[in-house]
């Protein structure tokens, strides 16, 4: 599968700064971006499927009648 580039993002310099100061040993402020929108890919994933166990635990509990 080939590569794909994603949109270039102005920020501000101090949104650069931080995250630059932030970056490990050796590792490029691409590594970190690419890492971050992995995590947050993630993340969101998760927080759809928790919305979703939890409606669907409320919708049990009505037919229920609990």
């Amino acid at each position: 599968m080939k590569t794909a580039t994603l949109p270039s993002v102005r920020i501000e310099p101090e949104l650069r700064e931080a995250a630059e100061s932030v970056l490990s040993d050796g590792e490029s402020l691409s590594a970190f971006v690419e890492q971050s929108i992995r995590a947050n890919i993630e993340r969101r994933r998760l927080q759809g499927d928790f919305v979703a166990r939890g409606l669907a635990s409320r919708d049990r509990a009505k037919e229920n009648g609990q």
